[in-house]
């Protein structure tokens, strides 16, 4: 299974990622969206391609 990994520095917070994502694991932080529960992603990789910046990548868990 995969996890989304957003990059804090490229993050612009505009809730695109969060919107999209059916499985609900994202959620705007104070200073970035956040993943707050990889463990039911599901992969399925709506929010990297919601990002207008590309600010989110998958990580492969093994």
């Amino acid at each position: 299974m995969a996890h989304p990994v957003i990059s804090g520095d490229d993050c612009i917070s505009c809730g695109a990622c969060v919107e999209a994502c059916p499985c609900n694991v994202l959620e705007l932080g104070a200073e970035h969206a956040e993943v707050t529960d990889g463990d039911s992603c599901i992969g399925c990789g709506s929010c990297m391609g919601a990002c207008p910046v590309g600010a989110i990548t998958e990580i492969a868990e093994d």
